[in-house]
């Protein structure tokens, strides 16, 4: 289960060795739990840093959620701003999002700086909307500018379709700061940083517990352990009941992708842009191009992984023919699913879970920006250089509804999508009578 399964990232990532698990007893500044890109972005910042660092995944780097999503790289948060602006006030609101741009940067200028191999950054991503509501896109883009000093640009109905030749979509907002990417390849060379500088990571090794010890943490493993001073638990939608009260409050949520055959001239018939695409329903469409010609195309959730690939190639292939039926009779080349951590406030758990331990997960949603600000933050809280953690203060340990918490998801999210039905709906009827 714990390793690289059959997708477009492994089938196009860069060789990577297999890493020894841990054996014995090793000594490092901090313990970082998962090796996923919120494990590595820490790793990295602490390294950064001078500190020394011991990396442990109960699989492969990234061989999760991390190395097998969308690869957006974008700006924001799952949680809207409006509600985060509620929840936590315009100061602390503004503060957050900038955040979120700096994560951005982070990925775009590591990749630049260290050019690492097989990345392929891409600019540009569409924001579009499958109901007619120009005006409120239009208040979007005045309060993004207003409030955050982030400009997007808007795009009417025609210009929506120059680009994606669908009936489906009205307007959209582009987003010319983000990108999208290779994210299996960046946690890969990520790791390549990480060893050249002196940081170890240690494969099939999973945390089995953690003992306070001496003024630090004793982090053990089924072969070994770890003497450190500080613990960062970075064990995202695999991780299990070692991880204590963080995993009672973040719930695995499953997500789905499929790879489309090469479409050759057919792509132009539905698809005229580079730009990643995503739409505005609570579990939305999101895809892009790769290879050219090929659509990687995500979307649903569900609280019961299902990994049978012809299934889940079926249900992919319905969701890509009601946006562009003019690609019937289209061919998937791979289908894979992939467990993300959903915390119930949509926020990531960036945080102090007491002296020495620390907490940066549940980044399911979220997209390639955040795990990376998140590990940022939590390195400067370790040497003393911020506080900036403090900013995810509202958004602590909720509880996940534990035994009941998948049922009780999985029950909201088919009210949302009854909501996202009517609301389409109308809006497709009202074309039809005035087009």
């Amino acid at each position: 289960m714990f390793t690289y399964n059959n997708n477009y990232y492994t089938a196009t990532m860069q060789d990577t060795p297999s890493r020894p698990a841990l054996s014995g007893n090793v000594r490092a500044d901090v313990c970082v739990v998962g090796a996923g890109l919120a494990g590595l972005s820490t790793a990295w910042a602490l390294l950064t840093r001078g500190k020394t660092v011991a990396l442990l995944d109960a699989g492969r780097v990234a061989w999760g959620a991390s190395g097998r999503n969308g690869g957006f790289v974008l700006q924001g948060w799952s949680e809207g701003m409006s509600a985060i602006e509620r929840r936590c006030g315009k100061t602390t609101a503004a503060a957050l999002f900038k955040l979120s741009l700096e994560g951005v940067d982070i990925v775009r200028e590591t990749i630049a700086r260290h050019a690492l191999p097989g990345c392929s950054p891409t600019t540009g991503k569409l924001s579009v909307i499958r109901y007619d509501d120009a005006d409120s896109l239009r208040r979007l883009q005045d309060k993004m500018a207003t409030d955050f000093d982030f400009h997007l640009d808007y795009l009417n109905r025609d210009a929506v379709r120059e680009r994606l030749k669908t009936d489906r979509y009205f307007q959209a907002l582009r987003d010319t700061h983000g990108f999208h990417f290779h994210p299996l390849n960046y946690c890969l060379g990520l790791a390549g940083l990480i060893e050249r500088s002196g940081g170890a990571i240690y494969e099939q090794s999973p945390m089995v517990r953690v003992e306070r010890r001496d003024g630090g943490h004793r982090v053990i493993t089924d072969k070994g352990s770890v003497e450190c001073g500080d613990v960062v638990y970075c064990c995202g939608g695999y991780g299990g009941p070692e991880f204590g009260k963080l995993r009672g409050a973040f719930l695995p949520i499953a997500t789905y992708a499929v790879l489309t055959e090469h479409l050759g001239p057919r792509l132009a018939a539905a698809v005229n842009t580079r730009d990643a695409v995503g739409d505005n329903r609570r579990a939305s469409d999101y895809y892009r191009v790769v290879d050219g010609d090929r659509l990687l195309w995500g979307g649903r959730i569900t609280t019961k992984n299902l990994q049978d690939e012809k299934r889940l190639g079926q249900l992919l292939t319905a969701d890509i023919l009601d946006v562009y039926p003019q690609l019937k009779g289209v061919k998937i080349d791979k289908a894979w699913s992939g467990l993300m951590g959903y915390a119930r406030h949509k926020m990531p758990h960036i945080a102090s879970l007491g002296t020495g331990l620390w907490a940066c997960t549940s980044f399911g949603g979220h997209g390639m920006n955040t795990a990376p600000i998140g590990g940022r933050v939590i390195a400067e809280a370790i040497c003393g250089e911020s506080d900036r953690y403090r900013l995810f203060d509202a958004y602590g340990l909720q509880w996940n509804g534990g035994p009941l918490g998948p049922a009780a998801a999985q029950t909201v999210y088919a009210g949302l999508k009854i909501m996202d039905f009517f609301q389409e709906s109308r809006s497709q009827r009202k074309a039809v009578s005035h087009p």
